[in-house]
């Protein structure tokens, strides 16, 4: 399965609980931090719901 990176670029202040949990989920703890998920169905709708916090590059 392909692996893409994850990177949180803003802060989660003054957004809804919702995409702060979101966040969470997706491991992302602070600005800058990256993590690697598998491509799923699942993975992209939650970055669909934080899409204006994070940003998103597929890993050769």
């Amino acid at each position: 399965m392909a692996k893409i990176r994850i990177t949180q670029l803003k802060s989660p202040i003054g957004t809804k609980p919702h995409q702060r949990a979101t966040l969470k989920a997706l491991g992302l703890r602070r600005i800058r931090h990256q993590v690697i998920q598998d491509d799923s169905a699942v993975i992209v709708g939650m970055i669909k719901k934080v899409d204006h916090l994070v940003s998103v590059e597929p890993v050769k």
